[in-house]
């Protein structure tokens, strides 16, 4: 869909406009009572969302790629088939041969995706994106899916994918929002709602732990996805003065990211020091949570986020 197609049939006067920018790619700018934000038809991807009063919930990487074929850096990027570097999981059901090369955390995130709706109720603006097989899905052996992603974004935002196997064969699936979040010092703020969950550590050879700290702290590189965890989970951040809670449904992990000073060095979309104003807290079904839809059936993974600031004389937990 062109530029002009899509403004005609979707534009919403003072709300909703779109715009192309030097590279091809697609932006919408949002504009409501209640918040302003912006997406992209690539990768279908949030880049900004920002509650009226308040400061950005999302960050973005000043360094980010916004180019076809690349995935950008930062907002809440779609992780579809598959987690990080594409392997056969313990319990994927598929021929155990070498699975095709594919780009790291799937093709959803680099695709572009096709707006179906959009419509203002009240100060909340209503999304729905779709994606379905592509010559490079195909290439990579996905021919017979559909995807369905609903956004409702005002005060807070909800986010919902719903993958539909249309294939005879079962099909198998990671996925995730891989949500950016903005923080004012990732060294000070407090994670809560992981305690007693095991999780996958990824800095040390993917061996499982378990956190029994009610409290998480960052003080290093953090890699983490926790499994068969279904609880919401808070961010409380002392320097900002507020807390971000992600609430979820169709989600058994959640992964919990920061590259630190380590990886930022070499990731040549992020600034050496972004790792201070950044975490990652992705609602996701990974790993031996990953997906298996049976013919004709389908799965939704939602998020609900929220933000509350703090009280005069609030002290956040953990600090």
């Amino acid at each position: 869909m062109d530029l002009q197609t899509l403004s005609d049939q979707f534009s919403i006067p003072g709300v909703l406009a779109f715009s192309q920018t030097e590279q091809g790619l697609i932006r919408a700018n949002i504009t409501t009572a209640a918040c302003t934000a912006e997406f992209y038809l690539h990768g279908a991807q949030i880049t900004q969302w920002q509650p009226t009063g308040q400061q950005p919930v999302l960050f973005l990487s000043e360094r980010s790629f916004f180019t076809p074929g690349k995935a950008i850096r930062g907002g809440i990027p779609i992780i579809f088939p598959w987690f990080g570097a594409r392997t056969r999981t313990p319990d994927d059901p598929r021929p155990q041969d070498p699975p095709p090369a594919g780009p790291s955390h799937g093709f959803a995130r680099i695709s572009e995706w096709t707006l179906a709706f959009a419509a203002l109720a009240g100060d909340d603006l209503h999304l729905t994106l779709t994606l379905g097989p592509s010559d490079t899905s195909r290439s990579l052996g996905y021919d017979e899916f559909a995807l369905v992603y609903e956004i409702t974004i005002g005060t807070e935002l909800d986010i919902k994918l719903t993958v539909n196997n249309q294939g005879s064969n079962p099909l198998h699936f990671e996925e995730a929002f891989h949500t950016y979040f903005a923080v004012g010092d990732s060294q000070q703020i407090s994670i809560i709602g992981l305690s007693d969950t095991e999780y996958l550590d990824k800095t040390d050879n993917f061996k499982r732990k378990s956190q029994t700290d009610p409290v998480l702290k960052l003080t290093g590189e953090t890699d983490r996805p926790y499994l068969d965890t279904l609880v919401p989970v808070n961010v409380d951040d002392p320097i900002l003065r507020r807390r971000i809670t992600i609430d979820k449904a169709g989600s058994q992990s959640t992964v919990v990211w920061n590259p630190w000073s380590t990886l930022t060095a070499t990731l040549p979309d992020m600034s050496p020091l972004c790792w201070l104003t950044m975490l990652c807290i992705e609602t996701a079904n990974v790993a031996t949570n990953a997906i298996t839809l049976a013919s004709g059936d389908h799965h939704c993974m939602e998020a609900h986020i929220f933000v509350q600031q703090f009280a005069a004389g609030y002290t956040a937990v953990g600090s």
